[in-house]
């Protein structure tokens, strides 16, 4: 993360968005690896002619497989460390929601908005909403609520 910030600063950032990612394919090799990781192995996922049956006409993407990329994407757009932090730690959510599914070969992008900043004694709890899109559709494919401990 090329992004450094202080706790005056980051504090001045609530309620504004902190950027948006660049577009990346979700393509049926990305999905049947996430498949074989995670065993989870639906024909929904897997099985383009099963899938090609069901109400989607296509494969679709594990929705863990999308909010697992918000890693992905927060290290390529919108992260950040703290100048006074040694580490940041996935500390959870506090709500994810799978609006509509990603599509074999759709792309998808993320965007976060800084909710909120919570001192917890030497450390910071930042909490993101985070909104996965999909290229070419209105509604997302995903909202989270991230939280990200900040360590000294």
């Amino acid at each position: 993360m090329a992004k450094v910030f202080t706790k005056e600063y980051l504090l001045s950032l609530i309620g504004q968005e902190l950027g948006e990612s660049d577009w990346l394919q979700v393509d049926q090799v990305m999905i049947n690896d996430f498949a074989e990781v995670t065993r989870d192995h639906q024909h929904i996922h897997v099985d383009a002619e099963k899938a090609s049956l069901t109400p989607f006409g296509s494969t679709i993407a594990h929705g863990f497989l999308s909010l697992s990329l918000l890693s992905y994407f927060a290290e390529s757009s919108f992260g950040f460390m703290l100048d006074s932090s040694q580490m940041a730690l996935n500390y959870g959510f506090d709500k994810v929601r799978f609006l509509i599914p990603v599509k074999v070969d759709s792309k998808i992008r993320a965007s976060a908005t800084l909710i909120s900043v919570d001192d917890k004694r030497e450390r910071l709890l930042v909490k993101l909403r985070v909104v996965v899109h999909i290229q070419g559709e209105d509604k997302p494919a995903l909202m989270a609520d991230w939280l990200i401990m900040y360590m000294k």
